[in-house]
C-alpha cells in the first residue's frame, strides 16, 4: 500500500484510534490533516509524523459544529486539489444507567458520534466528486451491532453510523466514491482508563479484572490494539479493497460474528 501523493484527513487523530491511523497512513506516504479539538494532542502526533520526514498538519475542528466543518471544508477546497481519503474517528463513550443517562449526555454523543460524522462526510463527499474517487472510513463499534446495557447514546450512535454508511454508499458509488465502516470490539485505548471503571461498577468486577473478563470471553484471548484498526483502515482504503462499499467489518477477536 503506496499512498504517496496521497491527502488523507482524519477526525479525532490526535487520540487513540485516530492516533493510530494517523501514523500509519502518515508511514505509508500520505499527507495527513488531523482535524482534532485538542491541539496539543494532535501536535504532539504532528510532531511525531513530521520528524520522521513525514508530512502531517493539525487543523482545529470541533466536528459536531456544521459551521465550523464547512469552514473546514473551504480551507480544503482553498489549499488541496483533491481528497483522497477520510477517516472519521473521533467519538465519545461513556457507561451509564440508563436514568443517569441524561439528555445532555445523549445529545452530546450523538452530536459528536453520529451528527459529527454526518457533517464530515458532506465535505469529504463534496471534496471527493469532483474527481469521482475517493474512500470514506466510518468508525462505528462492535456496540453499533450488538446493544449492551448501560451504553444507550453510544450504542444508538454507533448504530446509526452503520446506517449512514451505508446509505452514502449506495448514492455515491456510481461516482466512484466508497463509504465502508468499522466495527471494533474492546481497543484499549486511554479511553478505557475512566470507563473500565464505569464497567466494573456494571459488572461488580474489580476495575483491574475488567481487561481480563474481556480477553476471557473473546475467542482469540486477547483485546484488539490500536495498530490492528489502523492496518484494516489502510487496507479498506487503499485499491487492494476496490470492490469493497457499504460494509461494516467487525474487527473483535470473534467476540461477535455476524
Amino acid at each position: 500500500m503506496d499512498f504517496k501523493n496521497r491527502i488523507a484527513v482524519v477526525t479525532g487523530g490526535g487520540s487513540g484510534i485516530g492516533k493510530g491511523v494517523s501514523l500509519s497512513l502518515a508511514e505509508k506516504g500520505a499527507m495527513v490533516i488531523i482535524a482534532d479539538l485538542s491541539e496539543d494532542n494532535a501536535m504532539e502526533v504532528v510532531d511525531i509524523i513530521t520528524d520522521k520526514n513525514q508530512k502531517s498538519e493539525f487543523y482545529k475542528l470541533d466536528v459536531s459544529n456544521s459551521k465550523d466543518v464547512e469552514k473546514f471544508g473551504d480551507y480544503l477546497k482553498e489549499k488541496y486539489d483533491n481528497i483522497d481519503f477520510w477517516v472519521n474517528s473521533a467519538g465519545i463513550s461513556k457507561i451509564t444507567p440508563f436514568f443517569d443517562h441524561s439528555e445532555e449526555l445523549w445529545d452530546k454523543t450523538m452530536d459528536i458520534n453520529l451528527k459529527g460524522q454526518f457533517n464530515c462526510c458532506k465535505v469529504a463527499v463534496d471534496r471527493m466528486l469532483e474527481n469521482n474517487k475517493g474512500s470514506i472510513i466510518n468508525l462505528s463499534s462492535q456496540s453499533g451491532k450488538v446493544g449492551t446495557s448501560n451504553y444507550q447514546a453510544y450504542c444508538a450512535s454507533k448504530f446509526g453510523v452503520i446506517g449512514l454508511t451505508q446509505s452514502l454508499a449506495a448514492e455515491f458509488g456510481p461516482q466512484g466514491i466508497r463509504v465502508n465502516s468499522i466495527a471494533p470490539g474492546v481497543i484499549y485505548t486511554p479511553m478505557w482508563d475512566q470507563q473500565k471503571i464505569d464497567y466494573a461498577k456494571k459488572r461488580d468486577l474489580d476495575p483491574d479484572h475488567v481487561m481480563d473478563y474481556f480477553k476471557n470471553k473473546i475467542p482469540l484471548r486477547r483485546l484488539g490494539t490500536v495498530e490492528d484498526v489502523a492496518q484494516l483502515v489502510c487496507f479498506l482504503l487503499s485499491d487492494d479493497s476496490s470492490y469493497i462499499t457499504g460494509q461494516t467489518i467487525n474487527l473483535n477477536g470473534g467476540d461477535i460474528m455476524f
